[in-house]
């Protein structure tokens, strides 16, 4: 386990039962973001596809189909 990590293990345990919920709160927060962040980056990758459909000469082909 790296340093980090056991400094958070090292604060948690010193941290009130009556906090903790506040720091689950926090990580579910931080979890959160980074999905978001994720998922944006994969919707501006997707858009950034579609482009390469959004023309004249597939769209008649594709009419034919």
């Amino acid at each position: 386990m790296n340093t980090a990590k056991k400094l958070l293990f090292k604060l948690i345990e010193e941290v009130p039962e009556s906090q903790i919920s506040e720091i689950i709160d926090f990580i579910a927060f931080l979890k959160n973001k980074k999905d978001n962040e994720v998922f944006k980056d994969l919707t501006l990758a997707s858009e950034s596809s579609l482009e390469f459909w959004n023309n004249d000469d597939d769209d008649e082909v594709w009419n034919n189909v």
